[in-house]
């Protein structure tokens, strides 16, 4: 397949958008920068229009259309930023949308997209079912298709990213940059390599679905999840990568690092906490690879990009608290007491007394093997640390109260 994306078309697209889409910040991370003792650099595509980089390509992409194209509308398949940045863009330009979504798509996002005036249809099991729809109406409706990445206008669109990178710290010699179909590393890297050819680049992927790892180094190998477990980086989870950014990140990329679930959460949370940033899965999975191997990255000026905020607030609260669990700071303890008036009391005071918060507790009678005159206490309890929540325990024991720490 021939390459048609090059620095001037990056370029065009750039004059393209301009007013039209939000020039997002670069903003150096300290604390990061200490951990490679170089210099870190975090590009906030999160607070681009509709949350993500997607906009970018998607009004690239229908901006090009003839007018026959807009009188007839475009199709998309997505599940989530790519359905947004379609739906927000054709309603600004007056061209009916059609996004094909997956049946199990969250109402949330189903929502978002009709509020943002695209027709949304459900259909199949998965974005390859959906795919197979899409092109029904294509072929029946004479509807354009926008594709999220295998199109050289939406990788045009991307590197715009890298481009607005290069003008703002021209002093980068690295970049991470996630990888689902390969759209935003495509054109990242196109421009990139244009303006500095020694740039090393690096995609991104979760161990959960490597598919374009396994495309460009056929010889490496990450076994998928097989347990139905919902992946955290859904936005990345791409099965069939792009013919056309595979090509071009075959040539462009330094190099592909895999990231598993639990690194990626860790870097949501380090996000959110160390640097007041909001990120979905996808967008953190730059921020977990440099947490992951500073190693290949000391001494380097690194940007990162934070591609998307679009997550669930519901799972960022999760993200946060489970954050708190594996660093100790909120502990589940199991408290044995005698049943009687005052005792929780007792227990309760000794907590807090150390300093402890008491967050949750279940007083347990029934479902027991201890003896009928005692009682269970399941509490979870805020604490400085795991050493601080040790001592806590420590004071119980010595007050008569059999405690343990529950893992």
């Amino acid at each position: 397949m021939t390459i048609t994306v090059t620095l001037e078309s990056i370029k065009q697209a750039a004059k393209t958008m301009k007013g039209h889409l939000v020039r997002t910040p670069i903003v150096e991370c300290l604390e990061l920068g200490e951990l490679i003792q170089g210099k870190v650099y975090l590009k906030l595509e999160n607070l681009q229009v509709t949350n993500s980089f997607k906009p970018r390509g998607a009004f690239i992409k229908m901006s090009q259309l003839s007018a026959t194209q807009r009188e007839r509308g475009v199709v998309a398949m997505s599940a989530g930023n790519h359905a947004q940045g379609v739906a927000y863009y054709a309603k600004k330009l007056g061209i009916p949308a059609v996004i094909i979504m997956p049946i199990n798509t969250p109402v949330a996002k189903i929502d978002r997209t009709e509020a943002l005036g695209a027709k949304v249809i459900l259909f199949g099991a998965d974005l390859s079912e959906s795919a197979e729809k899409a092109q029904d109406l294509i072929e029946s409706k004479g509807l354009t298709l926008i594709h999220p990445y295998d199109d050289a206008a939406i990788i045009a669109g991307q590197g715009t990213v890298a481009l607005e990178m290069m003008e703002d710290i021209p002093s980068l010699d690295t970049l991470i940059i996630p990888v689902g179909g390969g759209g935003l590393a495509a054109g990242m890297s196109i421009a990139a390599k244009a303006l500095k050819p020694d740039i090393h680049i690096y995609g991104v992927q979760s161990t959960y679905c490597p598919a374009m790892i396994q495309a460009i180094y056929p010889e490496r190998w990450f076994m998928p999840h097989d347990d139905g477990t919902p992946p955290i980086a859904e936005g990345i989870t791409v099965t069939k990568p792009g013919v056309l950014t595979r090509e071009i990140l075959k040539n462009k990329l330094h190099d592909m690092i895999a990231v598993g679930e639990n690194q990626i959460e860790t870097a949501i949370d380090y996000l959110l906490t160390h640097v007041k940033i909001v990120a979905e899965g996808a967008g953190a999975t730059g921020i977990a690879a440099l947490l992951t191997e500073p190693e290949l990255f000391i001494g380097k000026n690194v940007g990162v990009v934070i591609c998307g905020a679009n997550i669930d607030s519901r799972i960022l609260s999760s993200i946060a608290l489970r954050s708190l669990v594996r660093q100790g700071k909120m502990v589940r303890l199991q408290i044995h007491i005698y049943d009687a008036p005052g005792v929780m009391s007792k227990f309760s005071k000794i907590i807090g007394d150390n300093g402890g918060n008491i967050f949750e507790l279940n007083h347990q009678r029934l479902f027991s093997l201890i003896g009928a005159k005692m009682a269970e206490i399941d509490t979870i309890v805020e604490t400085r640390n795991i050493d601080h929540a040790k001592k806590i325990i420590e004071k119980l024991q010595e007050n008569g109260f059999p405690t343990r720490l529950i893992d």
